[in-house]
């Protein structure tokens, strides 16, 4: 089973009216869970791993989960009312029976994401750098970790283009509601020069005829999968942009990349994402010496946790307060949402 499994159901005393269960896939406590266990009531250290029915008698009668992945089935859970997941993508839960056929609310964890970064000393193979001052980035999904992008991008002197899917045209628009680590991000919407939104192929091509560098940041759904394929390298090609992909890998149509590359069209692309998970060993991408690949980490860090681990605490206390919750997830769409903006 897993290696953290907390509950504050047995405590009769807590004035808080959910019972809380916490399940996480590590070792050791994340820091921040001892301020959580203390002002919710959960216990210091009853570990539960492998006691099967103490966690189903848990998994009973709670009502707010915070999980990984692994999540119960709903004959578990007759209680419960709430999930909070610890990863920002939801591709992996939107068909699932307790989210297809259930009213329970989900949560994601977006907004808790920080960039890495790579480095390496190898003169001889690795590509020369480009000076990207003045150059454009074009955002495609401007939520959390798109509007952070944008944050690194403009201190590196570039024009930020965003792309979502309904328009921004007010201030009041543009402002970010979800939840955002302190000085992190975009909050207000004003870093990018131009700001385009649609859902359709015209408004998409727009968008992407005057960038330089393209970074896919929206989630997988049925109407972003392979939102991105020859019609629309072809359109990049024309400026011989650079794709970082940091989403989910099926956003891109891997065949059409995988021929724009060896075709010229592309300067090259950072894929921390593939189609599928793992690389196949035989798929030419990874012998391109335009191309980085990295093992879905890019949203990893030491601190991951502990940040889930906030996020959660937040969200516990807005459901105190009778507040909306932060990365509820939209019925149907399988997308983060927060009060009137949709990534």
């Amino acid at each position: 089973m897993r290696e953290i499994l907390q509950s504050s159901i047995d405590d009769t005393s807590a004035d808080f009216a959910e019972n809380i269960l916490v399940i996480l896939s590590q070792k050791e406590h994340p820091e921040g869970y001892h301020r959580l266990a203390k002002k919710y009531k959960l216990p210091d250290d009853p570990r539960l791993t492998g006691r099967k029915s103490s966690l189903s008698r848990l998994l009973k009668h709670a009502t707010v989960l915070l999980a990984d992945w692994t999540l119960p089935g709903i004959e578990q859970v007759p209680n419960l009312k709430i999930i909070q997941l610890s990863a920002a993508g939801f591709d992996r839960v939107v068909k699932q029976p307790i989210y297809t056929d259930t009213k329970i609310t989900f949560c994601t964890s977006n907004g808790i994401y920080s960039l890495q970064h790579s480095h390496i000393w190898n003169g001889e193979t690795y590509p020369w750098p480009q000076d990207l001052l003045g150059s454009t980035i074009g955002i495609l999904g401007y939520s959390s970790i798109g509007r952070q992008v944008a944050r690194v991008a403009s201190g590196l002197g570039m024009k930020i283009h965003a792309y979502t899917a309904s328009p921004r045209r007010t201030p009041e628009s543009k402002i970010d509601r979800g939840y955002i680590l302190p000085g992190t991000g975009d909050p207000n919407g004003e870093l990018p020069n131009a700001w385009f939104s649609g859902t359709d192929k015209s408004s998409l091509h727009t968008f992407l005829s005057g960038i330089d560098v393209l970074v896919c940041s929206l989630p997988l759904t049925d109407s972003t999968r392979h939102m991105l394929s020859t019609a629309e390298f072809e359109i990049l090609g024309k400026r011989k942009a650079y794709v970082v992909n940091i989403s989910r890998g099926a956003v891109i149509d891997h065949d059409a990349l995988t021929k724009a590359l060896k075709g010229g069209l592309l300067a090259g692309a950072s894929l921390d994402v593939t189609e599928p998970e793992p690389l196949p060993p035989e798929s030419e991408l990874w012998d391109m010496k335009n191309v980085v690949i990295t093992p879905h980490i890019s949203g990893v860090g030491k601190d991951y946790v502990a940040r889930v681990v906030d996020l959660f605490e937040v969200n516990l206390g807005r459901l105190s307060a009778g507040e909306s919750l932060f990365n509820v997830v939209k019925g149907g769409q399988g997308v983060s949402v927060i009060p009137d903006q949709i990534p």
